[in-house]
C-alpha cells in the first residue's frame, strides 16, 4: 500500500470510522507534522494517518511506520523486570542495592519502588518541584544545548552518577515523582542478574516470544529502520527560530527510560498480550497494575478509571520531535496505539502540548468511552 494512500479507506476490512480521521487531522492542523493512529476494538482493526512523512513533501506517515516511542519503553522495562521476578532471579521488595552496590544506593530502594518511581531518585533529565523551582539534571534539556549533544554517547552508568550526584527529593517509598533515573537504574539491574545486555534479554523475553519484529533496542545507534516519519524539533537560538529534523539522534541520553523504537501493529500486540496474561503470572500482572494513589502509577503502567466506571492501561511517551501513544483495556481485548511527529510551528510547548491533550482526550473518549490521561510530556 502506497504510503500517499488514504489509509483510513484502505485498509482491508477495516470499519470507517470518519470520527477517529477527523481527530487525528485536528492533531495535524494544531501544529503537528503528521500523526499514524491505530484502533483494535469489538468493530475490527481501524488504521489511519494525518498529516505528512515529511515536511515538504504530500505523502501521508506510513500507517505501519517505525517511530521512536519516548517513555513507552518504561512499560517493556517494567514488564522485562517482572519476568525476571517471575524466573526467580530478582525480588520485587528486595533492595536495589543488592545488585548494585557500586553505586551506594540507599538501602531502602526496592526494585519496586524503581518501577514505581517512589525511589525518590532525582532524575537525570531535570526536575521541577511543587513551587516551581526546576532543577536542571546532567543531560542538556532543550534547545541548542540539546542539539549540541545529539550525536554523544552517554553510558547508563554516568546517567545513574548524574543523578545521584544530587539530592533525593524525598525518603524512598515516601512519596511520588516521575523520574527517568529509576528506569535506567532498572536496566542495570538486568544487566547485572542476567550477566546479558539489557538488548539481548529483551530480545529473549519480550521481543522474540511476541515476535516483534519492527521493535528495536537502539542503544547508542542513531538510526531508525524504513520505513518511518520525520520528526521535527522547533527551537529558539539566539533569538531566532530554528527548525531540526530529529529524526536520527543518539538515544542513549535516555537509555532504558525511552530509548526504543517500535510500530503501532507491535505496541497492540505487545500491550495486548502483557495485558491478557501472555507475558506475566496473573499476581504479577495485578501487582504491575496496582496504582499509587498519587498519579495512578502502576509498575511501569498508568491505571486510569474511564468515565463510565471502567478500567483503561496507559503509558505515553515522547521528546523533540516525537510523541507515542499506548492504551489497552485490562483484558487487552482493545487497544489504542499510535505516534504523532512534531513539525515546524513556533509554539512554545505548553501551548501544543495543551492542543494535543485536548484531541487525544476526544479519540480516547471515543475508543474506550473516557478517561483522563497523563501528557506526554518531554522525556516522558
Amino acid at each position: 500500500m502506497g504510503e500517499s494512500l488514504h489509509t483510513a479507506e484502505n485498509t482491508a476490512a477495516g470499519p470507517h470510522r470518519p470520527e477517529l480521521q477527523k481527530a487525528i487531522q485536528e492533531i495535524v492542523d494544531s501544529g503537528f507534522a503528521g500523526v499514524q493512529l491505530r484502533v483494535h476494538d469489538e468493530r475490527g482493526q481501524w488504521v489511519g494517518n494525518a498529516g505528512v512523512r515529511k515536511l515538504g513533501e504530500t505523502a501521508k506517515p506510513p500507517t505501519d511506520g517505525h517511530f521512536r516511542v519516548g517513555s513507552i519503553t518504561k512499560t517493556f522495562t517494567a514488564a522485562l523486570v517482572l519476568q525476571l521476578v517471575a524466573e526467580g532471579r530478582i525480588g520485587l521488595d528486595t533492595p536495589a542495592d543488592d545488585h548494585l552496590p557500586e553505586f551506594g544506593l540507599d538501602r531502602r530502594i526496592t526494585v519496586r519502588m524503581l518501577l514505581q518511581h517512589t525511589s525518590g531518585l532525582f532524575s537525570f533529565t531535570g526536575e521541577v518541584y511543587d513551587d516551581g523551582t526546576v532543577v536542571p539534571g546532567g543531560v542538556p534539556g532543550m534547545g541548542k544545548e540539546w542539539m549540541d549533544n545529539q550525536f554523544r554517547t552517554y553510558q547508563p552508568e554516568e546517567l545513574v552518577r548524574m543523578a545521584l550526584s544530587k539530592p533525593a527529593r524525598f525518603e524512598p517509598g515516601a512519596d511520588w515523582s516521575y523520574s527517568n533515573t529509576n528506569y535506567v537504574v532498572a536496566r542495570l539491574l538486568i544487566e547485572s542478574v542476567t550477566g546479558r545486555s539489557y538488548a539481548e534479554e529483551m530480545q529473549r523475553l519480550v521481543l522474540g516470544p511476541l515476535g516483534l519484529t519492527g521493535t528495536v533496542v537502539p542503544d547508542a545507534s542513531p538510526e531508525i529502520p524504513e520505513p518511518h516519519a520525520h520528526g521535527y524539533y522547533a527551537y529558539e537560538d539566539a533569538g531566532q527560530w530554528k527548525v531540526a529534523d530529529t529524526t536520527r539522534f543518539n538515544p542513549s541520553w535516555i537509555s532504558a527510560a525511552g530509548d526504543m523504537i517500535s510500530t503501532s501493529q507491535d505496541l497492540h500486540t505487545f500491550f495486548s498480550a502483557l495485558m491478557s496474561g501472555r507475558l506475566l503470572p496473573a499476581p504479577l500482572l495485578a501487582e504491575m497494575r496496582t496504582p499509587h494513589p498519587k498519579m495512578g502509577y502502576g509498575l511501569g503502567v498508568f491505571v486510569e478509571e474511564t468515565d463510565d466506571g471502567g478500567t483503561i492501561l496507559q503509558h505515553n511517551g515522547g521528546f523533540w520531535g516525537w510523541a507515542a501513544l499506548m492504551y489497552s483495556t485490562p483484558d487487552g481485548s482493545k487497544t489504542l496505539t499510535g505516534s504523532l511527529t512534531m513539525g515546524d510551528a513556533e509554539l512554545d510547548l505548553a501551548a501544543m502540548a495543551g492542543a494535543f491533550e485536548n484531541v487525544k482526550q476526544k479519540i480516547v473518549q471515543e475508543v474506550f468511552g473516557g478517561g483522563q490521561s497523563e501528557p506526554a510530556r518531554p522525556t516522558d
